[in-house]
């Protein structure tokens, strides 16, 4: 049974700038967040085994939320699983239970864990929601946390840093995020930067999504967090 970590941490606002990556000699600089079809196409998907360097975990460990814990909002989908795994030209990274690559953010912190994406940019990088039950493969359990958002729902940490989803990456295995602003990055299974494929320049994220649109705009934008 792997034992989730709870750490209490109450998160703050940020103000933060955004942009979004492709693999290696994409320049997107001057481009709007939409890459090329041939860029897409590159791209791998996670399909591969996952590292059999990375210890296994078994499901996290279960139980009602404490006092100061608010349970997900009914429309929120939580993370269910974490899978460490090895991918073409990436290498090390972690994905979710639908295989979309998590990433982790440098204006965030992993001593004490906290982070400080939210409104605006949590619409861009929705968090990894957890009710402490996420099954683990390929990461190691002592990696593996929880830390208290600002509206009291828990978010997965791994190696103490808050991971999160992009809204630009439309499919499974897709690594649009990596490098975005010089400040997000594919986390690997302990909590580390994987700086294997990073794009050229600073390519900018996608639009958070108006209403009645989960997937957010293709054109990117200057706005600022």
């Amino acid at each position: 049974m792997a034992k989730i970590k709870r750490t209490t941490v109450i998160v703050a606002s940020a103000v933060v700038a955004l942009t979004a990556c492709a693999p290696a000699g994409y320049n997107g600089a001057n481009s709007s967040a939409a890459e090329p079809v041939a860029v897409a196409a590159a791209e791998p998907t996670a399909s591969v085994e996952p590292d059999s360097s990375a210890s296994p975990g078994a499901p996290g460990a279960s139980g009602a939320p404490a006092a100061d814990q608010a349970p997900p909002p009914a429309n929120v989908q939580l993370t269910d699983q974490l899978v460490g795994k090895k991918i073409a030209r990436m290498g090390q990274v972690v994905v979710d239970q639908e295989g979309f690559i998590l990433y982790r953010f440098d204006k965030d912190s992993d001593d004490p864990p906290s982070s400080n994406c939210v409104d605006k940019c949590a619409q861009v990088w929705p968090p990894a929601l957890t009710d402490g039950n996420p099954q683990l493969q390929g990461v190691s359990d002592d990696k593996v946390g929880t830390v208290t958002r600002q509206d009291g729902t828990r978010q997965i940490t791994i190696g103490g840093w808050p991971v999160y989803r992009y809204i630009g990456d439309k499919k499974a295995g897709q690594w649009k995020g990596q490098g975005v602003g010089g400040t997000w990055f594919v986390v690997d299974p302990n909590g580390k930067k994987n700086l294997t494929c990073l794009p050229t320049g600073t390519p900018k994220a996608v639009a958070p999504p108006a209403a009645g649109d989960s997937g957010g705009s293709s054109s990117g934008g200057d706005y600022t967090y």
